[in-house]
């Protein structure tokens, strides 16, 4: 038999693992809202253990001193180890819009945000962990912008449900089998098409789909251990500082690549995708001190000639920019060149790398709710008003630099976020510092369960690029001999659930061996009467997985209307165009707003909506 006289097929299907039964309680609802609702959904969960529970107003002792009436649930029996997802519809009056906080008197914590508005209901998501048996809690609501103290807030369809940690646990488990892994199953035949039974199959990952990777800096350069170490990992990359204008540019018209383009060389020829940090950080004290002391015509020019220079020499290089970092916080271009300077920024870097997705990027989105300025909603408004002016950002760059992190809140952030139907990744991850090497790893294997299993997150980064002096910005995962520390051996321990490995086994009667396999590249190696043959195969999120319909539907009319369905599948990024249609019925010509369909397919079912 010659090599070539069977031969291997691979099959992949999309159905979620039987092998995980259910704890008992409800599957975590990844439902949300982000557009205000003339009137509110009924509640997730039913209302959870706040079903048929009305909020009362209750006097909440303020920072200062003060006590104010606000709207609020009595919580008598909360349950330790417990995981608390938490929902409601808000509207307000005596104000136009105001930022409206949910809070647990346990320690005066944030446990949700919401900008709500006076003439339409608003979705608040958010949560809580509970690690000790708890005295009778207040979940109270108060307005958090300062402008307005006679504000009235309402509540309705409230929902509070609590998970413990093996159902919170099953529930990451879940999705991670269904987003992240595919059914596959290998054929081995002869050349007359006969399945044979018993033959040897070996198959190997050899890539991985899922981008995660971390920040490196200069010391990586010629640096053989630290190049082995980080390859061994990880594939994908972000430049610590190498790229930043401050770095590139530290003279006006003096510019330096040549650490950028060393890291560069170092991703390439280890096929390593690459995220670009950045083109703008709007915080004064990183913006190179000469470009501080410009005019603001001097400026404008300085900043045109930034995007040039740089995405030029880049261009098709990285996959993603981070345009205007942190611009949630500082505003220091706009408050210069007026607010459409970041429309200008994004608009002349897609210009410069059509093939780029560009990002915003920002701290305390993610992390917890305490930050006003940067809240989902607010994170999700500036998107929208650069949007309107046409802006090309297609990526949501959430840093993700934790102290104790909250999981409920954080996965509500992120089904937030997944409503805009865009990537989101996790810059910058890393845990504080102050909090010691042991309860970092914890935290951090905590977080990045939360992020792998998250249907939404495309792609994960470490913040924990390793200086020759053995420090971290706040959290290293190995020594400058490259011996692990705590945070490493978690990442270690992810890296090798999250991959498939090698498997061997032989086909069965029907001539087929099936798996699951995280998504990815393969070889595959069958052998057969003293005989074998090799392939490849690719593992990936399209694979057998064609969308399911949506039932989705309104009878409401809407101040906003919601996100298209599919994400707009064939109609996406398109607009109505006004077009001259004749009518047969009332013999009229007239020009209304219409799609041109070019490409329809016969015995095809196409579903609309607008």
């Amino acid at each position: 038999m010659a090599l070539s006289s069977f031969f291997v097929a691979a099959i992949i299907l999309f159905f979620p693992p039987s092998v995980f039964s259910s704890p008992d309680g409800p599957n975590y609802d990844y439902s949300a809202y982000t557009q205000c609702k003339l009137e509110p959904e009924d509640p997730l969960y039913d209302g959870g253990i706040l079903k048929n529970e009305a909020a009362t107003m209750e006097l909440i002792a303020q920072d200062n001193g003060t006590l104010n009436s606000w709207p609020a649930f009595v919580l008598p029996n909360l349950t330790s180890s417990t995981f608390y997802s938490f929902s409601s519809w808000i509207k307000i009056s005596g104000s136009n819009s105001s930022l409206i906080t949910a809070r647990l008197t346990n320690g005066n914590s944030c446990v949700g945000t919401v900008v709500a508005r006076r003439e339409c209901w608003s979705f608040l998501k958010g949560g809580f962990y509970i690690n000790s048996e708890s005295n009778p809690s207040l979940l109270y609501f108060q307005n958090s912008d300062n402008k307005e103290t006679s504000i009235t807030i309402t509540i309705s369809s409230a929902s509070l449900q609590p998970f413990t940690k093996e159902q919170w646990s099953f529930q990451q488990q879940y999705k991670i089998n269904t987003e992240r892994k595919r059914a596959v199953t290998i054929h081995v035949s002869d050349k007359q098409g006969a399945r044979l039974h018993g033959a040897t199959v070996h198959v190997e990952q050899v890539s991985k789909d899922f981008p995660f990777g971390s920040a490196i800096n200069n010391y990586i350069i010629g640096n053989s251990p630290y190049q082995k170490w980080f390859v061994e990992r990880f594939n994908a990359a972000v430049f610590e500082n190498e790229l930043k204008w401050a770095a590139t540019e530290p003279k006006q018209g003096v510019y330096n690549y040549t650490l950028a383009d060393k890291l560069l060389d170092f991703v390439r020829a280890n096929q390593i995708v690459a995220r670009g940090h950045n083109i703008f950080w709007e915080d004064p004290k990183y913006i190179p001190s000469w470009v501080l002391n410009l005019t603001n015509p001097e400026l404008d020019s300085a900043v045109k000639q930034r995007i040039a220079s740089l995405m030029t020499r880049y261009k098709d290089e990285f996959v993603h920019w981070d345009v205007s970092n942190e611009f949630l916080h500082f505003n220091f271009y706009e408050d210069k060149l007026g607010r459409n300077a970041t429309y200008e920024f994004f608009k002349a870097a897609h210009d410069a790398d059509p093939l780029a997705t560009l990002f915003m990027n920002d701290f305390n989105v993610v992390e917890s709710c305490r930050d006003v300025k940067s809240t989902v909603d607010s994170y999700i408004s500036k998107m929208r008003e650069l949007r309107r002016f046409g802006v090309y950002m297609d990526g949501i760059g959430l840093e993700s630099h934790f102290e104790v992190p909250n999981l409920p809140l954080m996965r509500a952030i992120l089904d937030k976020f997944a409503t805009l139907q865009i990537p989101i990744w996790l810059t910058e991850v890393d845990i504080a510092n102050q909090l010691g090497q042991d309860t970092q790893a914890t935290y951090l294997e905590e977080v990045l369960r939360e992020g792998f299993s998250h249907p939404s997150v495309n792609g994960i980064m470490l913040w924990s690029a390793l200086k020759q002096n053995g420090k971290c910005y706040q959290m290293c995962l190995t020594d400058t001999n490259f011996n692990n520390l705590p945070a490493g051996d978690t990442v270690d321990k992810l890296l090798k659930e999250w991959q498939t490995g090698v498997i061997e086994s032989q086909t069965d009667e029907h001539g087929a061996f099936s798996f699951y396999g995280f998504l990815g590249e393969y070889t595959v190696m069958a052998s057969f009467g003293g005989k074998t043959t090799n392939s490849t195969f690719s593992v990936n999120s399209s694979c057998g997985h064609a969308p399911l319909y949506d039932y989705s539907a309104y009878t409401q009319c809407e101040v906003k209307p919601e996100n298209p369905l599919y994400n707009g599948r064939i109609l996406k990024n398109k607009y109505a165009t006004m077009e001259v249609v004749a009518s047969l019925f009332i013999r009229t010509i007239a020009s209304r707003p219409a799609f041109v369909m070019t490409n329809l397919t016969p015995s095809t079912f196409y579903s609309f909506s607008g």
